[in-house]
């Protein structure tokens, strides 16, 4: 016996490599990385005509492992070169915010410590931390010392924990969940409707309350359908706002909301994920006034705090409530129930296995300092405005409304044809062209484009670019139009 397991130990050290190799290991990653940040700024937005990753098969997983060199070049030609580059700075379509190299770092000391950021009693040190920055993102959001809160893998997540938490303290139960309202817009993010469905709630009533012309939740509209369910028996349940739609970034009347559900004894919960962020500067605390109002918000840092993905926040006004709707024990643990100094991640969602996403957070905070980010946050509502009166001075080009935040959308009116074809074919040819990335949705019916500021490396050259390629691409379509 004693011979076999020498034999397999000979084997298993493989996973042990030395000191000389790690360093070979991490000279080609950090090599690696260089290459990837350095070019990045030089590097298409979105690259089409791939094999999207495909040649990943021909190398499939094997009993014999492969050099890292080998590896790195699979990695850059399957992964790192075919369609979107999130982190790019002329990453206009959807809403990451790109990842500070400081959170790289942070992630690599997680993973090397390994922490166990779930439990207070196996990694005190971890879970303060944790703890901490949720504080630090509480009373940034006005929440008082009673608020707690979860560091999670995003904003999915977090809507799924704020609304059985909300599920929990209103005493929403099978018997009633049919005569349940949920009042949302048609701009609410599908995070929402799918956390419904998985808390069990996707029988509740789900009343869509229209917007205004801004594209923004109308609060009166909201009020009489309240007034209406009450009166036809129904229970009102609960308001999702939107602190940054992803459609048209517009921020909903949160202090008109807040006081309209406290009035009506109804969970306020609001989707911070994208906007929430830029409460940190004066240009955005003016439009999310009320979210202090909340029951319930999440924020997404791997939005406007730039983190890499896989970084959520959700955060509960009143900490007994996301407690005991998350809280559970098991008797393998009780040893951890002797040292109860600040409140476990474990209780608080439905992770048990928690990554220690904190460090990535703390470590970049601490580093830089409040003050850059303040000021990239205003910057980016600076550069959207920008961006909307440059674009309206084109000629045929329409906007639609004034951004609340740093979200822009518009289209081209061509002179004869359909507008939406044309428009699906200038988005063609921008992706085409790769140098830029913007993005398309739906408002009334019209195919519109979308253009979002928030990568903390785009500034005021890469929003010049956007509008010269757009109206380069547009004349070029027009020119082609009116040859056929």
């Amino acid at each position: 016996m004693t011979q076999k397991i020498k034999q397999l130990e000979s084997v298993a050290r493989q996973l042990e490599p030395s000191q000389s190799e790690r360093h070979h290991l991490l000279t080609n990653v950090t090599a690696y990385a260089e290459s990837f940040i350095q070019n990045l700024g030089e590097a298409p937005a979105f690259v089409t005509g791939t094999d999207n990753g495909l040649s990943l098969l021909d190398s499939p997983i094997e009993e014999n492992g492969i050099s890292i060199e080998a590896a790195l070049t699979l990695l850059k030609e399957n992964v790192d070169c075919p369609n979107l580059s999130p982190g790019s700075p002329r990453m206009f379509g959807y809403i990451p915010g790109g990842p500070l190299y400081p959170s790289a770092l942070g992630d690599y000391l997680a993973a090397i410590s390994n922490r166990f950021a779930g439990i207070f009693y196996a990694s005190p040190g971890a879970v303060r931390m944790e703890n901490m920055l949720l504080r630090w993102t509480a009373d940034l959001m006005g929440y008082p010392e009673t608020a707690a809160g979860n560091l999670t893998s995003g904003g999915s997540i977090a809507h799924l924990i704020a609304i059985v938490t909300a599920r929990e303290a209103m005493r929403v139960k099978p018997a009633n969940i049919e005569r349940t309202v949920v009042y949302t817009t048609h701009f609410v993010h599908h995070a929402v409707t799918k956390a419904l469905k998985i808390a069990g709630l996707e029988t509740a009533v789900q009343h869509t309350i229209p917007v205004d012309d801004q594209y923004r939740l109308d609060a009166n509209a909201l009020e009489q359908a309240i007034l209406a369910d009450k009166q036809a028996g129904l229970i009102p349940w609960l308001v999702i706002a939107s602190a940054g739609t992803t459609h048209t970034g517009a921020v909903d009347p949160l202090a008109q909301i807040g006081r309209l559900t406290k009035a009506h004894d109804i969970w306020f919960h609001v989707d911070g994920a994208y906007g929430a962020a830029f409460m940190l500067c004066e240009e955005g605390r003016s439009r999310l006034a009320g979210i202090e109002l909340s029951d319930s918000m999440i924020i997404d840092p791997h939005k406007g705090f730039f983190m890499p993905w896989g970084t959520g926040i959700v955060l509960v006004k009143d900490r007994r409530h996301l407690y005991e709707a998350h809280h559970d024990s098991a008797s393998y643990m009780q040893d951890a129930l002797d040292l109860i100094e600040e409140l476990s991640p474990a209780d608080l969602s439905p992770e048990l296995s928690k990554h220690f996403r904190g460090v990535r957070m703390w470590l970049h905070l601490k580093l830089f300092g409040v003050a850059p980010f303040r000021a990239a946050l205003a910057e980016k509502i600076e550069l959207a405005r920008y961006f909307y009166e440059k674009l309206k001075e084109l000629d045929g080009f329409e906007v639609g409304p004034y951004p609340d935040l740093s979200v822009v959308t518009y289209r081209y009116l061509p002179k004869q044809g359909d507008v939406d074809d044309f428009n699906r074919q200038l988005l063609e040819a921008i992706l085409e062209d790769g140098r830029i990335f913007i993005s398309s949705t739906q408002l009334d019916g019209n195919f519109v484009l979308r253009l979002v500021v928030l990568n903390f490396q785009t500034h005021l050259e890469e929003v010049d670019l956007a509008l010269e390629i757009l109206q380069e691409q547009a004349q070029k379509l027009c020119s082609e139009s009116s040859v056929a």
